[in-house]
């Protein structure tokens, strides 16, 4: 099959290059140091699972090198994802899937609203993964797992083509599955994500450290209570004692880890807080759930937010 990663950073580096790795065409879609980086000399992925290089050659910032693709892996930061979307004219035909790989739970209706071809599915991507130099991903654990399906009825054609992408995935190495039901899949992992995305932030504490002290463990789960009354609100369906499971499973990992938020926080980058606890707030307020954690967190990063923003130019994608 052939793909096109948008957004080439920890997600889209990780898996595009093990799919790459494996024998797929990818096309991996950057700027910058990042890209001149991978033109000159390929791309390098460091994995808990090995390392490997992939050579120059299908590394570009203009879609139209690539031509139409089979899949878009759409990777890129929520806060990008407008601008992003419009340029994927030149990859797409009607049966290309657009799988978003994205923080946040309404990316994909984003998308939408700005392609005219092409079928949209959601994704959940459970990885520790970042650019650590220009040309460079480290991988540093998590799950290294992805969830995708479709959010409505599509074609039978289309139901095809998920199960060949699932596959190829599978294939090439990576923990993959194809769920009937990604809205709830989005929701599960939107309700982790903004607690310890914005309280590793907001600390500036690994997970571990969060976990050892009682107030700080109580403030992620008071966190991530919020995010579950909202999403029952907006109809996921979130099983009773979710968070308590969530909480069992992390004391099982090395959590000598942080958040893409506290790593764009601690860079100086523009941070995806309107994604996370922004919309925690804002969905809370249209259904009249308090959310004061969410509040203290958004109100806390959103200063940063807007000053780096206000240096971001280009997209990187």
């Amino acid at each position: 099959m052939k793909f096109a990663v948008i957004g080439t950073g920890g997600v889209g580096g990780y898996f595009g290059g093990k799919l790459a790795h494996a024998g797929n065409e990818v096309w991996f879609l950057a700027r910058g140091a990042h890209l001149a980086a991978m033109r000159a000399q390929g791309l390098h992925v460091h994995s808990t699972d090995g390392e490997f290089t992939l050579p120059a050659g299908t590394m570009t910032a203009d879609p139209r090198d690539a031509g139409p693709v089979d899949v878009v892996l759409f990777c890129v930061k929520s806060y990008d994802t407008e601008t992003a979307a419009r340029q994927l004219s030149p990859l797409l035909q009607p049966a290309t899937i657009i799988i978003s790989l994205q923080n946040g739970v309404d990316n994909e209706e984003k998308i939408r609203a700005v392609t005219t071809s092409g079928i949209v599915f959601g994704g959940v991507a459970y990885i520790y993964s970042t650019i650590t130099a220009p040309g460079e991903i480290t991988e540093t654990g998590g799950p290294k797992k992805i969830i995708f399906g479709p959010q409505a009825a599509t074609p039978a054609a289309a139901d095809r083509r998920a199960r060949e992408i699932l596959d190829t995935m599978t294939g090439a190495g990576i923990r993959a599955e194809l769920s009937s039901d990604i809205n709830t899949a989005l929701w599960k992992k939107f309700i982790f994500i903004t607690g310890a995305g914005g309280i590793t932030a907001l600390t500036r504490l690994t997970l571990g450290e969060i976990l050892a002290v009682e107030e700080t463990r109580a403030l992620l789960a008071d966190a991530m209570r919020e995010t579950e009354a909202v999403a029952r609100a907006e109809k996921a369906r979130i099983e009773a004692g979710f968070i308590d499971g969530v909480f069992t499973t992390l004391r099982n990992f090395d959590n000598n880890t942080r958040s893409s938020l506290y790593y764009d926080l601690t860079h100086e980058k523009p941070m995806e807080v309107e994604a996370l606890s922004g919309t925690v707030v804002r969905l809370g307020a249209r259904h009249g759930i308090p959310t004061p954690t969410h509040r203290a967190i958004y109100a806390s990063l959103l200063p940063y937010h807007l000053r780096h923003s206000r240096q971001l130019h280009t997209t990187n994608i």
